[in-house]
């Protein structure tokens, strides 16, 4: 049977939290997924599907009926004026929602290896610097992304929609400081993994090009205004820079100087800088 939602109902003031409040995204354990390629990624990758909202006043087009049939998720019929409030853009109606399962934030969902290519997000604000951050990882191979200290939600919907899906192939775990992380590491070293610990930042010792990223790497970046933080630079085994040629510029976009620095990382692993 499929439920209908017309009016502003207490299951629609559920789903409108979801988009604007971290703790009741956090206790319920589930975020709202807008858009076409990201709810077709949670459902390619397995990612819990809870509820699918579909839009009641419209004819569905195949990839909308295809979506709801294959998710195995509650149905529910929303009125077009609603999912539009939902769907958090102006100019459009989304044929579907999706209120999908977070993921535990466990390090070991992090692959671990002697190719391992991890990405760290010191205390970052914007979420669409998280997304962002997270396409990037997908894009060049790292195999995770793990974001600490009190930082802006990988769950927040900015950051869901920056990430155009890869949210739900990569692995982005929040943990609540530098500790647990550098315990993961600590225990990687111990089962034989030399795992190298670098850090950004526009004064480092070394160009990105001289880093031999063909290790085992974790890259660190820090907060957009105040960079990394005491004690992750202490954790650092070498700090690196990402050379300028620019007069005005003296540094770049947090989310973009990752991204450039996971294609040095592709590009010396493969030869090439392609997978």
């Amino acid at each position: 049977m499929v439920l209908r939602v017309t009016s502003r109902n207490a299951r629609f003031q559920q789903w409108e939290a979801l988009l604007g409040n971290r703790s009741k995204r956090q206790r319920g354990g589930e975020f709202l997924v807008q858009g076409v390629r990201p709810i077709t990624m949670a459902i390619m990758f397995g990612w819990e599907v809870r509820e699918l909202l579909y839009n009641a006043d419209v004819k569905l087009s195949a990839w909308a009926q295809e979506t709801i049939d294959s998710a195995g998720a509650t149905e529910l019929a929303v009125a077009g004026p609603l999912m539009a409030e939902l769907g958090g853009k102006t100019d459009s109606v989304p044929e579907v929602l999706a209120v999908v399962g977070m993921r535990p934030d466990d390090l070991s969902r992090i692959p671990a290896g002697p190719r391992m290519l991890a990405v760290v997000f010191d205390r970052p604000v914007t979420p669409g610097n998280i997304g962002t951050m997270i396409r990037s990882a997908d894009a060049f191979g790292a195999d995770g992304v793990i974001v600490t200290g009190h930082a802006a939600d990988v769950y927040d919907p900015r950051a869901v929609r920056a990430s155009t899906g890869s949210l739900f192939a990569v692995p982005a775990v929040r943990v609540d400081s530098h500790r647990p992380v550098l315990e993961w590491i600590w225990t990687q070293r111990d089962q034989g993994v030399p795992v190298q610990v670098v850090g950004a930042d526009e004064k480092g010792d070394m160009d990105a090009a001289d880093c031999d990223f063909t290790q085992p790497t974790v890259l660190l970046i820090g907060n957009e205004t105040a960079g990394l933080s005491s004690a992750w630079r202490e954790a650092c085994d070498s700090m690196i820079r990402i050379p300028m040629a620019a007069t005005a510029a003296t540094s770049l976009n947090a989310a973009t100087a990752a991204s450039v620095l996971l294609y040095e990382a592709i590009r010396q692993r493969t030869g090439t800088g392609l997978r």
